[in-house]
């Protein structure tokens, strides 16, 4: 077996054991699945399972970066669309609100992993931040140099345009806003945020 073969199949039993724990975590929840039950699931020993992944919590990375890489190809696609900075920004902030409503809050099992990850304050969670606030930052840059949004730092804007807007995206924060009608629609807060851009 070459190693171009041999490099297929660990990535296929990567993606075996990433799809399974997925499944289980969906299913019993991220806190009563162990590396045990992911072996026995997939017919293999758990010391194979280790061969791949150190721990669970290793696996549980794994999906989370999965997951926000999924989210960050949303951004990219709507980053590249041939439209207004302020109609990428108001497409992307409101999409990706959905997502987190419908993956999120639809599925509490799956709300459980992100939420778990959050709170750890993992590198994945924090390098996909740094990365949508530069895809943001870009689409800023753009409608400045058009003449749409007043000159400033794209940089500094782009953070506080994920700060205006975090309660749409953050699982928890949108959780917690859902149901309440004390709190700024949707919509609206995107308008807002990007009226500030060019105010």
């Amino acid at each position: 077996m070459n190693t171009e073969t041999m490099e297929a199949a660990r990535q296929d039993t990567v993606m075996r054991i990433l799809d399974t724990a997925e499944k289980l975590f969906r299913h019993y929840g991220y806190g009563k699945t162990n590396v045990a039950d992911i072996a026995r699931e997939l017919g293999m020993s758990t010391a194979n399972i280790y061969r791949f992944f150190a721990s669970k919590v290793e696996i549980h990375q794994a999906l989370c970066s999965r997951m926000l890489g999924a989210s960050y190809d949303l951004a990219q696609r709507i980053a590249a669309l041939p439209l207004s900075a302020s109609e990428r920004l108001r497409r992307y902030t409101l999409e990706q609100h959905n997502l987190t409503m419908e993956t999120m809050m639809d599925e509490e099992k799956v709300h459980e992993m992100v939420v778990v990850a959050i709170e750890r304050e993992w590198h994945v969670i924090e390098r996909h931040i740094d990365r949508v606030n530069d895809l943001t930052a870009r689409i800023i840059a753009e409608g400045i140099a058009s003449g749409e949004f007043r000159k400033q730092d794209p940089h500094v804007a782009a953070k506080c345009f994920s700060a205006a807007t975090v309660m749409l995206c953050h699982p928890q924060m949108a959780a917690q806003s859902a149901a309440k009608e004390n709190r700024a629609q949707p919509h609206d807060l995107v308008d807002f945020a990007i009226q500030a851009l060019k105010a």
